[in-house]
């Protein structure tokens, strides 16, 4: 009896761990129907744990490395738009600058090319130099001629020697030179202002020079490099944007895999779990099947229902205590995984950082050199400041001299002025003796008059005398005024030898520069050095602008350091880990409870769709069969309700918005009935397919109502739904509940209807002899007779 218990409790187990097996082979079918298309997209083949840790580990990898470069497209972004906003502030300033040249070329020299206007100018300038030169000598010229026409006993033409015919026409001459030669101050001052001008008008187009060339090179050198550089540097944006959304692609889909392969790791690891649990339960079933071979008498029924409650006790404790073990490792595992991408970015930086101080060094070296340069131009500077001193000391000396002249001038020119006064008081004396004379005469007094005239002689002879002093004085002042007007002209000689000489001086200087320069600039390669000096200083922008970047970050790093250590010192932080663990731990059930709620409203979904796209396979087959028993033209085959189901819901969206539309079919052709139907065709479209509806969705409504059907259809169309309907009702003629109600002004089409043997009579609404409405029951043999 003992062993016939034991055996049957044998076999007892056996189908138990029998039926333990067939479940858990159920779950790792139903695991690997669940994911077995979705893994095998993402890796080829079905994988086990291991095998999508590694896999998940070097998508991992994939992704920060994608990570990293599009971090590098960002900084070169960044780096380019910097670039381009210093070019284009660049191009703005010497786009102004030139604006504000040609202004001022423009101002001087108005809408003629510079270059010949100057040329221009120094012409006229020449012209008007010699005017000036021949108005000073046409001076001395004129008045040595009127001395010598009045001079002379026998005067005769300076110029051709011939006398002259009379008195009168020699007095012409004079008074023509005269005349001449008084107006010759007037031209010599007019001109002299006028060269003037001009002088001073080459010496601003001189000075503008400079800025003509630097406009030269503006628009032939600068702006057209800069140009180029803004176009390349949009370019390269360009390129670094499009490089950019296409690595942003690649992310997005790395991490979609990422994700997809992560959501599955947790059934992959309950799979290995069944698969470990099913080795154990196929293990047990040998040794059952052993068992009953040959059965062991010495233990009881109860011995063994104790060893197997300790044992299934001990395989909970042993799978619970793994379970908790491969979650520990999948944290560390993670938290290993982000401790190793910010090691990668520390390290990235660190390079970055000693880069920059290997740029810094050199560029520091670069500007101990500029500064040496410097120096050495700067003592240059102080030699020719000193070498321009004496020359500066001579020009002050003549100034000097000039002053003195203009004094000794001003001096001689009052002498003469009191000699004239002098002379003007004499003549009026004489003009009074005259008037006494002449009084005396009218009184004819003799001897008063013998006494008058002896003073008259004396008074004759003195005033012979005072002429005659007038007139050398007149020609002293005539000598005087040619002496300052040569010294005028020597003066500006003077002062233009100085200038011609310091400018000469000045142009040697330049010339032996110029040539040494040029000596060393073709030793030094002055292209390539500009080249390399233009990149270098760009360089040293981006250095400085790196480094201010990275000290402001690392001011931003120190502060948020601070702070969060003051933060960590307050009392509610200081249990922080553990509330940290706490939190994870409710993030973590609360995650996988969103898991399962997402597998559980996917599967509710997928059901739905199903449902949804069974139920429309159903109206369309309706829908077609309705049309081609109801539709009597050749255009339209048939017609059926297409669905666009919005794909991209996500799983926290409570809607999914359906987009339908009807379409017409004729052969392969599909095309939408929205704006290309007759009226008939969709009153006929919209009848079926509330028909379908009513057939598919509302099997136990028996009632079936249509108002107007016949509206718009053309005779055959009516014949055909009438014939339509009357199948329907054949149809549903076993249904208990069915009713079809027409509402109709269409006796042709009740007529059609009464065909059948289903219609017997219909109802009509009329007006009475009071003029209300009622209604009647007519028989359908009625339609013929009723007028």
């Amino acid at each position: 009896m003992e062993t016939i218990n034991t055996h049957t409790t044998t076999r007892t187990q056996l189908e138990m761990l029998q039926k333990d097996k067939a479940d858990k082979e159920e779950q790792i079918r139903k695991i690997k129907s669940r994911h077995n298309e979705e893994l095998t997209t993402l890796l080829g083949y079905f994988p086990n744990k291991k095998q999508l840790d590694d896999w998940l580990h070097a998508k991992d990898h994939e992704v920060n490395k994608t990570r990293e470069k599009l971090f590098k497209l960002n900084k070169e972004l960044a780096s380019a738009d910097q670039n381009k906003n210093h070019i284009t502030t660049d191009l703005r300033t010497k786009d102004q600058q030139l604006t504000t040249y040609e202004d001022k070329l423009f101002d001087v020299c108005g809408e003629q090319d510079f270059e010949s206007n100057l040329y221009k100018l120094q012409d006229d300038i020449e012209k008007t130099s010699k005017q000036r030169a021949m108005l000073s000598g046409a001076t001395a010229v004129y008045s040595q001629f009127i001395s010598q026409l009045t001079e002379d006993n026998e005067p005769c033409c300076p110029v051709c020697q011939r006398d002259f015919p009379s008195e009168a026409d020699l007095k012409d001459i004079i008074d023509d030179l005269q005349s001449k030669l008084r107006l010759i101050p007037d031209k010599l001052k007019s001109t002299e202002l006028d060269l003037k001008k001009k002088e001073s008008r080459r010496d601003d187009m001189m000075g503008l020079k400079p800025i003509r060339e630097t406009v030269v090179e503006l628009k032939e050198k600068d702006l057209p490099e800069l140009r180029n550089k803004l176009q390349s540097i949009n370019r390269d944006i360009q390129r670094l944007k499009s490089d950019m959304d296409d690595v942003e692609t690649q992310l997005a889909s790395f991490m979609s895999q990422e994700r997809s392969a992560k959501s599955c790791l947790p059934d992959i690891s309950h799979m290995e779990r069944y698969q470990t649990d099913l080795r154990d339960v196929e293990r047990k079933i040998a040794q059952q099947v052993a068992k009953l071979q040959g059965v062991n008498m010495n233990r009881t029924m109860q011995q063994v229902n104790l060893e197997k409650q300790e044992m299934s006790l001990q395989a909970d404790t042993v799978s619970n205590k793994m379970e908790l073990k491969r979650k520990m490792i999948q944290d560390q595992q993670e938290q290993i995984q982000l401790l190793k991408s910010i090691v990668n970015e520390i390290r990235a930086e660190k390079l970055q950082i000693a880069s920059n101080m290997q740029r810094r060094q050199q560029l520091e070296e670069q500007i101990v050199e500029y500064s040496t340069e410097i120096q050495s131009l700067q003592r240059d500077l102080q030699e020719f400041r000193e070498q321009l001193s004496p020359i500066a000391a001579t020009l002050g000396k003549l100034r000097q001299e000039k002053q003195e002249l203009m004094e000794k001038k001003n001096n001689i020119y009052k002498e003469m002025q009191d000699k004239i006064t002098e002379v003007k008081d004499k003549a009026k004396n004489i003009n009074a003796y005259a008037r006494e004379i002449e009084k005396y005469i009218e009184e004819r007094k003799d001897e008063h008059k013998e006494r008058k005239e002896s003073e008259l002689q004396d008074t004759t002879t003195q005033l012979n005398e005072a002429e005659k002093q007038r007139e050398k004085m007149h020609k002293e002042m005539e000598g005087m005024r040619k002496d300052i007007d040569t010294q005028k002209l020597e003066e500006r000689w003077l002062q233009d030898n100085l200038t011609l000489r310091k400018r000469m001086e000045e142009l040697e200087i330049v010339e032996t520069k110029r040539k040494e320069h040029l000596k060393e600039m073709g030793k030094m390669g002055v292209i390539q050095l500009r080249s390399e000096r233009q990149k270098l200083e760009e360089q040293l922008d981006n250095f400085k602008k790196n480094r201010n970047q990275a000290q402001g970050r690392q001011k931003g790093f120190e502060e948020d350091i601070l702070r969060c250590r003051k933060e960590l010192r307050e009392a509610q932080y200081r249990d922080a880990e553990e509330k940290y663990r706490e939190k994870m731990i409710i993030i973590r059930t609360t995650e996988l409870a969103n898991k399962d709620l997402d597998i559980y409203y996917k599967a509710l979904d997928q059901a739905i769709m199903r449902f949804h796209s069974m139920k429309m396979q159903e109206i369309n087959k309706i829908i077609q069969d309705l049309w081609r028993s109801t539709y009597r033209g050749q255009d339209i085959e048939y017609i059926e309700i297409r669905s666009d189901a919005d794909e991209n819901v996500s799983a926290g969206d409570k809607r999914r918005n359906y987009n339908y539309r009807v379409v017409m079919v004729k052969g392969d052709t599909a095309l939408d009935m929205r704006g290309r139907y007759s009226a008939g065709q969709k009153v006929l479209a919209s009848l079926i397919i509330r028909l379908a509806l009513a057939e598919t969705f509302c099997l136990n409504c028996g009632i079936l109502a249509l108002d107007e059907p016949t509206t718009n259809l053309d005779r055959e169309n009516i014949e055909s739904l009438a014939h339509a309907l009357v199948e329907i009702i054949k149809s549903r003629s076993n249904q208990s509940n069915f009713q079809l109600l027409v509402i109709t002004h269409d006796e042709d089409f009740v007529e059609l209807m009464s065909r059948s043997q289903y219609v017997e009579h219909f109802y009509r609404v009329r007006k009475n002899m009071d003029q209300c409405s009622e209604i009647i029951r007519c028989d359908v043999s009625s339609l013929n007779t009723h007028v």
